[in-house]
């Protein structure tokens, strides 16, 4: 898949795909490969029609469920992945799963069942797996359901921020903005060029790792896989048109640093830091108001948050959300079936 021929063909099946999902094009997923992976134990599933790429998603065989030994086949998610939704050329969506159910059909091997994490629960992807699994009669469960926020409004910028905030909210805000610009020159950035790029990058990560995730062992400096897969990836998208970096800087050093990955019609707020010394003036809310001229962007129609259900700070001021799940689908021969239909039970049992 590192070839040129094959990354041409990449890229552009996620220009043409149902749903974008930067975390599986090229300029993404062979960093986090090269990084993460070393072992290479994930396999990159290429689904062609008529001669062309028309599919990607990267699978592995885990040996473990969560907390239980049962071993299944699984779309590879890691820390930095915020979204597990294969890239399929529009119209195709179902060509694609009922060619995905086949595969694992055929290679089950000691895997129990097919699970696939973080999709989105709907759209065209979602629709045509469940329209597929109805047709062929195929068991299966969603086994985990949350909903994140999302920006998705027809409200111009202003006009959403009065909307998310109260008066007394927003009046708060301008204060701290205010008494922020007391301690020096207060400048707002916004970039989609390469210029400054690899010091933009150096200084997101040493902002991050400044903090609590620095302390927690969390930060993406924290360790030198994240680290690398973080400068590629950026470095990658810009190549391709994909970046978008936010900073708030005060006497030209930077306070609050975001990072969006711009996939029309979508885009994905992937990564954002601040500078805790100066938490008392909420920089990183002061940002994130910036960050609502994504409603104007003209390719733009919706932003995933990539954060956790119930965020305390973004689920206050992105009001629309996102709903993702993960599935269970049984898998190989009829003994296979009886034995994952037990354990999908159960689990759906202890759920609730």
């Amino acid at each position: 898949m590192e070839n040129p021929e094959t990354r041409l063909a990449w890229d552009a099946l996620a220009a043409c795909a149902a749903e974008p999902n930067p975390f599986h094009e090229s300029w993404y997923l062979l960093p986090a490969l090269r990084a993460l992976d070393p072992g290479h134990s994930v396999r990159l599933l290429r689904f062609e029609h008529d001669g062309e790429l028309a599919g990607i998603l990267p699978l592995r065989r885990e040996p473990r469920y969560y907390r239980w030994p049962i071993p299944q086949w699984c779309n590879w998610i890691h820390g930095n992945c915020f979204l597990g939704a294969p890239l399929v050329a529009a119209g195709l969506e179902r060509q694609f799963w009922r060619a995905l159910r086949a595969w694992a059909d055929r290679h089950a091997g000691v895997g129990l069942f097919l699970h696939l994490a973080q999709l989105p629960l709907d759209g065209p992807l979602a629709e045509a797996l469940q329209a597929v699994l109805a047709e062929q009669g195929r068991l299966a469960g969603l086994v985990h359901r949350e909903d994140r926020a999302m920006l998705a409004s027809p409200l111009d910028p202003p006009a959403y921020f009065e909307d998310s905030l109260s008066g007394k909210k927003r009046k708060e805000l301008r204060r701290q903005h205010n008494r922020l610009a007391e301690l020096g020159e207060v400048a707002f950035e916004r970039r989609s060029d390469d210029a400054h790029l690899a010091r933009w990058i150096e200084d997101f990560l040493a902002l991050e790792h400044s903090g609590w995730k620095g302390t927690a062992g969390s930060a993406l400096a924290s360790h030198q896989a994240t680290t690398a897969l973080f400068r590629e990836a950026l470095h990658g998208a810009v190549s391709h048109g994909r970046l978008e970096r936010l900073a708030i800087t005060l006497d030209g050093e930077p306070i609050a640093m975001l990072a969006n990955f711009i996939t029309p019609p979508g885009a994905y707020s992937f990564k954002t830091a601040f500078d805790e010394r100066y938490a008392r003036y909420s920089p990183g809310v002061l940002l994130q108001r910036e960050n609502l001229a994504l409603l104007d962007h003209p390719e733009v129609r919706w932003c995933d948050s990539c954060a956790s259900a119930d965020h305390p700070m973004i689920d206050h001021i992105w009001r629309e959300r996102r709903p993702v799940g993960r599935w269970s689908i049984a898998i190989g021969g009829a003994a296979r079936r009886a034995v994952f239909a037990a354990l999908l039970k159960a689990e759906q049992r202890r759920a609730g």
